[in-house]
């Protein structure tokens, strides 16, 4: 298993004279680029992927803010695009832009792509989601589908529960386990408990049987101390835990989210908290009037 060598810009203290770039980039391996938005342009600073094949490349989610002034997020991939064609030289070379998921934070920067060349922007509703990848609807969403990106084949998996158009990649290239919001260290919102139960249920028979080594989400909002997270809206976060999850951590959300499902409120273990809150509140009432959660597992 690859360790990871980076250490994540996470903000810079208010009122400081020092910045940081709009986008970190992170260069894996020859085909596959992790990228972070700047806390300073959006607190939620998501992680974006870009995996390279042969024939295309796709990426997963555009952050949070779009303005290209401010997050350049077009210019950043294409300049990726052209470094990785100077090596692996080839015409009519394609760009996906997909979605792990359809919040906002996920695809605010769509629209940088809306005029590329050769690309295509998956749009965020399920119905498109689901037709873009080829998933039967009345399989939906027990179900996994192939996408081939030329030489790394990605396999999509259905992944309700956070969001209705939750989609979880494996890429058997890195062993990476892409969870978008489903999956990482800090706040699970729940949109759907009985849905998330059951992707999370999927995702554990996936790693069962299939090689995964890390677990890799859009976000990092938990401290490096077990059970403490940064409040919502923190643009400083100079202790943040690792974002690479592990399967026996994907396990442990699974087993807590069937110990509280369907209890409304914040839980709280080591890793990851799971919250509930029925008609789609939850990141409302977080930022309006902050929570306690209740600690479990000690």
């Amino acid at each position: 298993m690859r360790k990871f060598d980076v250490r994540w810009n996470h903000g810079v203290r208010r009122w400081s004279s020092a910045s940081e770039p709009p986008i970190q980039v992170h260069v894996y391996d020859e085909h596959t680029v992790i990228l972070r938005q700047s806390k300073s342009t959006n607190y939620e600073a998501p992680f974006l992927y870009l995996l390279f094949g042969t024939d295309r490349a796709i990426l997963l989610d555009t952050g949070a803010t779009a303005d290209p002034a401010v997050f350049p997020l077009r210019e950043t991939v294409d300049g990726l695009v052209a470094d990785w064609l100077t090596r692996h030289p080839r015409d009519g070379y394609e760009l996906v832009v997909a979605h792990t998921h359809g919040h906002g934070d996920h695809v605010a920067a769509d629209g940088q792509f809306a005029d590329r060349p050769d690309t295509t922007v998956v749009a965020r509703e399920p119905d498109a989601v689901r037709a873009f990848f080829g998933f039967d609807d009345a399989r939906w969403p027990d179900q996994e589908v192939s996408f081939d990106l030329g030489g790394r084949v990605l396999t999509a998996i259905g992944a309700p529960g956070h969001h209705a158009a939750g989609v979880v990649f494996h890429d058997p290239a890195t062993g990476f386990l892409l969870t978008g919001d489903t999956v990482y260290p800090g706040r699970i919102y729940v949109e759907d408990f009985a849905e998330l139960v059951a992707t999370l249920h999927r995702l554990v028979a996936f790693s069962a049987v299939h090689e995964v080594t890390w677990v890799m989400g859009c976000h990092v909002e938990m401290t490096d101390r077990p059970y403490r997270d940064y409040p919502i809206g923190s643009t400083y976060q100079p202790r943040e835990r690792a974002l690479p999850m592990t399967v026996a951590q994907l396990i442990a959300l699974r087993d807590a989210a069937v110990r509280v499902e369907g209890r409304r409120g914040a839980h709280r273990f080591a890793d990851f908290i799971v919250f509930y809150q029925p008609a789609g509140l939850a990141k409302m009432l977080f930022r309006a009037r902050g929570y306690r959660a209740r600690v479990f597992g000690r």
